[in-house]
């Protein structure tokens, strides 16, 4: 047993723990708070329910933030997709348009751009230094209050979550601090000032669940964006579904994974058709990267392999086979 004389006392108050607490939380919100930005957006025609469009307008708000100081600001795509106008107001009270640069509903995220010079601009951080349990503030406009700040912790890393595309982002942040309709497309940032991720989603009738795209995502899409307007994606033209193999068939093919992508359809003329794939085959590789499910897949299918062979694994029959296969870039139109 420990004697009582034996403890060392604390060294900081806990008044004083609380001051340091809240110098982090107003040195970041000094800091970042100018860039963020509150878009209002009128949207195009919404769905009558006839097969048509009727003419009513829609309107949204939401949140942003300058991430260069020549007017570049990053949001969600959700908050923009399809807008007919947006319109960005700075901290000090003034509207300015905000002019759409790029899109990319895989990862929910938005590039527009404003003809004028940033108040100031927020530091994309390192989303992989962030840790479990650390400070982030959340700054946005929930429910139209304007430059809300509010804070919480890294509740869990590495988290996946389907956009509205259907491809699963990998990476996201979850946190307690809490987020409202409004918040989204604002910045999540740490004790150092830096955006470690872009705030997106939150668990509808849940507390303290919130989810932001991670800053290395933003990193390479808005770069993508601003260079192409898009992010360049490749397909091959299949329609499957994740099964389970076998322990026997996992044994036999030496296959990293218990499952693979039974191929459905084939669309013809595409990419997989030239290559000779057919329905019932399997897929389990694709280059170096084992498919275990239709995600893995996806993930796989990048820019990098628009337009040249690749090597396609699959059983097909009981055997094992090579395809050669030339994927090809996805047509966003």
């Amino acid at each position: 047993m420990i004697a009582a004389a034996e403890v060392e006392p604390l060294t900081v108050s806990d008044g004083e723990a609380l001051d340091a607490y809240s110098r982090a939380v107003v040195g970041a919100v000094e800091k970042v708070g100018p860039a963020v930005v509150h878009l209002e957006v009128s949207g195009v025609a919404v769905p009558s329910g006839r097969g048509g469009r009727a003419p009513a307008d829609t309107k949204g708000t939401g949140s942003g933030f300058f991430f260069t100081p020549d007017g570049f600001l990053l949001t969600n795509s959700h908050v923009v997709h399809g807008a007919r106008e947006v319109r960005a107001t700075f901290v000090d009270g003034a509207t300015h348009l905000a002019y759409p640069v790029g899109d990319d509903p895989s990862t929910d995220l938005a590039v527009l751009k404003v003809d004028h010079a940033a108040p100031a601009f927020a530091a994309l951080g390192d989303a992989a230094r962030i840790r479990q349990g650390q400070l982030v503030i959340a700054i946005g406009n929930p429910l139209g209050f304007q430059a809300t700040v509010t804070a919480g912790v890294v509740s869990a890393l590495g988290r996946t979550m389907r956009s509205q595309s259907g491809r699963l982002i990998d990476g996201v942040i979850q946190t307690d601090a809490a987020l409202n309709p409004g918040n989204s497309g604002g910045p999540l940032v740490n004790a150092r000032a830096e955006v470690v991720g872009v705030n997106t989603a939150i668990i509808a009738g849940a507390q303290g669940i919130c989810f932001a795209v991670p800053a290395n995502t933003a990193q390479f899409v808005a770069s993508r964006l601003i260079r192409d307007g898009r992010v360049r994606r490749s397909y091959i033209g299949v329609v499957g579904q994740t099964i389970a193999l076998t322990r026997r068939h996992a044994q036999r093919f030496h296959l990293a994974v218990q499952g693979g992508v039974l191929v459905t359809d084939v669309a013809p003329n595409g990419p997989a058709a030239r290559a000779g794939l057919r329905p019932r085959d399997i897929i389990i590789g694709l280059e170096t990267g084992v498919v275990g499910s239709v995600d893995d897949l996806q993930r796989q299918l990048t820019e990098e392999l628009i337009g040249r062979d690749a090597e396609l694994s699959i059983l097909r029959a009981g055997t094992q086979q090579i395809l050669r296969v030339r994927p090809a870039e996805i047509d966003m139109a």
